[in-house]
């Protein structure tokens, strides 16, 4: 049996870690110093709202949104950089600042009402699609196992995507969502992958050669056995 990986997983833990209390620091900060940090949200198509491409997913100003998202990106941060360790920071990256973008390009704005988006929820939504289609996408079985956890734990996020609720950023969420299911795609092909066994892998001119070889083989084999037969009848003889 192979030992847990503490040092790995030690190692792993270290950016979930940070990411969380950087959010925490950020909002403990405004809560106390009243800085009215929902201003450097994503506020769509206002220039001044480009500056939330780049803090969004990290600013909270209600402790009831940080506490909803602090454990479920904390889980997803961690499968990510687990189990996809190789692609794991582009990935994210392309997350964070993709989803982003579009929803600066198409999220809700009005000029009598300026809206803010905000939250982590719009990486969690990147993460789950990713790390729910990685894992169908690639056929590979303990991460298809990764996949049917995550949608058992986070499953009812589906319906994030959907326009029920005027303060929530559904927008953000559905955004983020298609990133992940196309950066899974695109990267169905690097990271773990299923094991191909080596007898999948032979073709016709390989199963030709192999029997080929094996009728030589026996063919040898035949002659050595005459050889003997014909030195033993020469001894009987003599």
């Amino acid at each position: 049996m192979n030992p847990f990986p503490y040092k790995e997983l030690k190692q792993v833990l270290k950016f979930p870690f940070l990411l969380i209390a950087i959010c925490w620091i950020i909002f403990l900060v405004n809560f106390i110093f009243d800085l009215n940090f929902y201003q450097f949200g994503i506020s769509p198509r206002k220039l001044s709202g480009l500056i939330g491409v780049l803090v969004a997913p990290i600013l909270h100003v209600e402790l009831n949104h940080l506490l909803s998202n602090t454990i479920p990106l904390f889980i997803l941060t961690t499968m990510l950089f687990y189990f996809y360790k190789s692609i794991a920071w582009p990935v994210f990256l392309w997350i964070y600042f993709i989803s982003d973008v579009w929803l600066w390009i198409g999220g809700r704005n009005n000029d009598i009402t300026p809206h803010y988006h905000f939250g982590a929820s719009i990486l969690i939504y990147g993460l789950f699609t990713f790390i729910f289609l990685s894992g169908i996408l690639r056929k590979h079985q303990p991460l298809m196992v990764v996949s049917a956890i995550v949608v058992f734990l986070y499953g009812s996020l589906t319906w994030g995507v959907l326009p029920s609720n005027d303060s929530v950023s559904w927008e953000g969420h559905l955004f983020a969502s298609i990133c992940g299911l196309l950066i899974a795609y695109y990267y169905k092909s690097e990271g773990p992958q299923k094991k191909e066994y080596q007898w999948e892998e032979y073709e016709d001119n390989d199963l030709e050669d192999l029997q080929t070889n094996i009728e030589i083989l026996s063919k040898k084999i035949d002659q050595i056995d005459n050889l003997k037969l014909t030195y033993f009848d020469s001894k009987v003889i003599s």
